[in-house]
Order: C-alpha cells, then sequence, then structure tokens
C-alpha cells in the first residue's frame, strides 16, 4: 500500500513540474506607429489581446532616400515618426527574447532590434544596418530563427532589387521586386555579411522559416507579383540556410502575406494575413504539401497585423497580465 501512494504522490510531482505553455502571437496596429502589441492563446486557434502597447518604437522612418525607380528623392511614409510593423520574436537557449521588427516602409537599410528577459521591460532600441554596402532602400518583416544546430541565429528579411536586375518573371508583376536575404549572429553584437537566401527567380517577400525534424526545414513565403499572383507556397530543405527545393503549389487567399506557422498537436497551422480583405487566415497541414483551410475554426482580434507565434511558461504569461492590469 505504502508502495502505491508513494507511485502516486510521485506522479503527481512530475505532472506539477511540467509547466503548462501560452501561445503568444506578436502583432503590429497600422499605421504601425505605437509599437509591440500580443495576442495570446491556450489552444493556438482562438485569440484574445493583451491590452496596450509592450514596446513604443524610437527608431526609424527618419531619413528622405533616393528611389531606384522613380530616380527620385523620397520621403517615406509618415516621414519624422519612428515605426514598429512586423514584429518577430524568438526566445534563446538562455532565456532571453530577442525581437527585430521593419522600421520604415523606405528609407533604411536596417531592421530594428531589442532584447527583453521577461517580455515587459525592454533594452535599448537599436538599428542593425544589414544591407547598408547595398543598392536597396528597405528591409521589410525581419524574421528570427534560432539554428540549434549550428547555436546561433538567422535574421531572414526581404529588400528590393534594382529595375536593371528583373527577370522577365518580375516583369509580370507590376510592384517592385524583391529577394529574400539573410544575416546570422550569436549575441546580437556581430553579424554576418546579409547573402541571398532564397530567390525563386521573381518579386518574393515575407519568407518564415520552421524546423520540423533533424535536417528538415521549411520556408512559406509569398509570391509578392501583382495582380495575377500574390500568394503563399513552401520549399524544403536538409539544412536552415538553403538550398530549398522547388516550390509547392500556392495555397491561400489571393493577396496573403504575412505567413507564420505553429505546431498544435499532430498538424502545422499556417497563419497569413489576408490583407485586402481587412482579415487573418489560416490553413492546417501535415505534410506543407496539402492544406486545409480552417477560418471557420479560428478567431483573433480585430486589427490584428503581420507578427510570428512563439511559446511561453504559463509564469512568464501571468507576469504579464498582472503587468497589464497595472
Amino acid at each position: 500500500m505504502m508502495r502505491i501512494v508513494a507511485f502516486v504522490w510521485f506522479c503527481l510531482l512530475l505532472f506539477s513540474c511540467g509547466e503548462k505553455e501560452v501561445y503568444l502571437f506578436t502583432s503590429h496596429r497600422e499605421p504601425a506607429l505605437d509599437g509591440l502589441h500580443f495576442l495570446y492563446s491556450y489552444d493556438g486557434y482562438n485569440w484574445d489581446s493583451l491590452a496596450d502597447v509592450w514596446l513604443k518604437p524610437e527608431i526609424g522612418n527618419q531619413k528622405i532616400y533616393y528611389d531606384y525607380h522613380t530616380k527620385k528623392m523620397e520621403e517615406p511614409k509618415f516621414y519624422g515618426s519612428p515605426m514598429m510593423r512586423d514584429p518577430s520574436i524568438v526566445q534563446g537557449p538562455d532565456g532571453t527574447f530577442h525581437l527585430v521588427w521593419t522600421i520604415s516602409w523606405n528609407g533604411e537599410q536596417g531592421f530594428g532590434y531589442s532584447s527583453s528577459n521577461d517580455l515587459i521591460h525592454w533594452s535599448e532600441q537599436r538599428e542593425i544596418r544589414v544591407m547598408a554596402d547595398s543598392a536597396t532602400n528597405n528591409v521589410w518583416a525581419p524574421e528570427l530563427f534560432y539554428d540549434d544546430v549550428n547555436e546561433q541565429f538567422m535574421i531572414i528579411w526581404s529588400s528590393a532589387i534594382l529595375p536593371e536586375q528583373y527577370t522577365e518573371a518580375d516583369k509580370l508583376g507590376q510592384n517592385k521586386a524583391h529577394r529574400s536575404y539573410y544575416t546570422t549572429t550569436k549575441d546580437f553584437e556581430t553579424f554576418a555579411p546579409a547573402k541571398k537566401f532564397y530567390d525563386p527567380g521573381y518579386n518574393s517577400i515575407d519568407g518564415y522559416l520552421l524546423k520540423r525534424g533533424e535536417k528538415d526545414y521549411v520556408f512559406i513565403i509569398k509570391d509578392n507579383r501583382k495582380p495575377n499572383y500574390s500568394n503563399l507556397f513552401c520549399v524544403f530543405s536538409d539544412n536552415p540556410e538553403g538550398p530549398f527545393s522547388n516550390p509547392t503549389v500556392n495555397f491561400g487567399p489571393t493577396y496573403s502575406e504575412g505567413p507564420c506557422a505553429v505546431k498544435v498537436g499532430d498538424e502545422w497551422l499556417i497563419y497569413f494575413d489576408v490583407y485586402r480583405e481587412f482579415r487573418y487566415g489560416a490553413v492546417s497541414t501535415r505534410d506543407f504539401k496539402t492544406f486545409t483551410p480552417i477560418d471557420d475554426k479560428i478567431s483573433y482580434p480585430k486589427g490584428h497585423k503581420h507578427g510570428t507565434i512563439f511559446k511561453v511558461k504559463e509564469s512568464v504569461f501571468k507576469k504579464m497580465k498582472e503587468a497589464e492590469q497595472k
């Protein structure tokens, strides 16, 4: 009898040590001048807002720039007002949360960076000028990925290429053409030179990298040619830095962008911004080759825009809720 009681207590102790996790979804609100927002969920499908702004932008959107298309000096949208679009967060092995974001529509050659131990208090904001030696005038939607094999962080973004570099496939669209670039860092102080990350041969933006298993990586990205394309697709590699396979079939409604993915149970959920319809959409998949729309299974607050999903311990989330109420 004593052995049974001891075993029950051991099981209860073991269960109590496994702290519940909460999904957090980074977010911005147009026109992206107020700062970092968060959504939260316990099931990955139904989302609610954490109140207020968790980090106000202090950098970016301050430069008049040369537009390689108009051949003139231009002012960026909301010139003079610091901006925070497309926030992406990854928690490092030491527990530190790292945040990167877009700091301007045009005119800047870097992204914003800050870090936190609790998602409440943040370090000084810095601009990481990853394209300073390049003939481009934008760094859009930086996405963080932690490469646990090489023990380094990757930051992947999109930048415009020169009109003289357009392929015939680029010319099928009517907007500026972009390609994906990346850098790596171990400490967010020293960064490798920017390199091309993925190039399908045509305008593409908003890349999101995930790891399914050992030597099994998926990159989700948007075909950004408009008006006839503007869909999402996936490519695959056995290395986080590529090279990647041929594209899958497109998925998601036309004019979808800003994809991110999270594994819930045995399925992956891919969320994306259906921006012309002013809503978010989602699909589920097990193989990233067949996709099932699940718009009827998700819920989220109005106004949510381009962010990424990560998980935190419930104790971290509860401290955020306490801070929210002060």
